[in-house]
Order: structure tokens, then sequence, then C-alpha cells
């Protein structure tokens, strides 16, 4: 018994330490894929976009315990990067086979169908943060972030150092 509970101990300290890995941040996302126009933006190419502002999100884990709060959120949302680019599609009634990819610089990944983005009130919360906590996007640890306000466990889609968007069609 005294092994195991060695083992388990073991095991939880070493799933606690790489999940606290540093993420590389990054300062340049590009859209790509079933898109009209391959984009790429740089923190200050985002500063053109409307901002949407929310006053603090707290950050959940799986467990729906907090993680952190974000105060004073200013950013773009996804769907707006997405309408710059325009999804490459023939049919309006063939957009519900689209999804839409989020990679972080560690290869995380997290996908948002087109209907959930576009569709949805969920789409008016999907957000790349420009700016938190009195701080521009480029002094944060997580730069480029990006999350979903609307999800109940917020860290499930907190991509830190976002570097890609890649939009898809369901084969």
């Amino acid at each position: 018994m005294k092994k195991l509970i060695i083992f388990f101990s073991f095991i939880t300290i070493t799933l606690t330490l790489s999940a606290q890995k540093n993420i590389e941040t990054t300062d340049r996302i590009s859209l790509e894929g079933k898109v009209k126009t391959k984009l790429s933006f740089s923190l200050k190419d985002l500063e053109a976009f409307p901002a949407k502002h929310i006053d603090s999100i707290v950050v959940y884990n799986h467990l729906l315990e907090p993680r952190k709060t974000i105060l004073n959120i200013k950013g773009v949302l996804l769907k707006d990067l997405i309408d710059k680019a325009g999804i490459d599609n023939d049919s309006p009634k063939l957009l519900s086979e689209f999804y839409i990819t989020c990679i972080a610089s560690d290869n995380y990944k997290v996908v948002y169908s087109w209907n959930e983005i576009f569709n949805t009130p969920n789409g008016e919360s999907v957000i790349i943060i420009t700016e938190a906590d009195g701080k521009k996007a480029d002094q944060f640890s997580d730069s480029i972030a990006m999350l979903s306000a609307a999800d109940k466990a917020t860290g499930r889609r907190y991509v830190k150092g976002l570097r890609q968007i890649m939009v898809s069609r369901v084969q």
C-alpha cells in the first residue's frame, strides 16, 4: 500500500510540473486553410479591428476550480479575423461543415465549429486578448492569448501563445 501511495504521489507531482511548463510567446497569428485570403496578423494589426471589452474573466480548470482572474480585458473577436479572410465556400448551406482549429506555440489545439462562432452568442465571447490588467499583449507571459469567455471551464479553451488559426471543412 505504501508503494502505491508513493507511486500516485510521483505521478501527481510529474503531471503538475508538466502542466506548468512555459509557453513560447508569439507576436503573430497566421490564418490559413479554407479561406479566400491567407492572412497573418501582428499584435499591431489586431489594433485595427473593433475592440471587444470584458470587465473580467475567471479562468477555471476542467474541475471548475478557479486558476486565475484576468481583469480589464480588451481584444478582438475570432470571428472578425475569419470574416476578414473570408471562408472559401460556394454555398452558405455548406458552412455548417466548417470548423476552426486554434493552435498554440506548443501545439495545443482548440476547436470551434463554424456554427458556434457565427450562429450562437458564443461567437461574441471568443476573444484574442490584446490588452488586460493594464498591460498590452506583448507584455504578457501568455501572449498571444485567446479564450472563450462563455465557457464554464474557461481554461479548457484558453490558448496561450496562439500562432495559427486553421479553417477546415469536414470530409
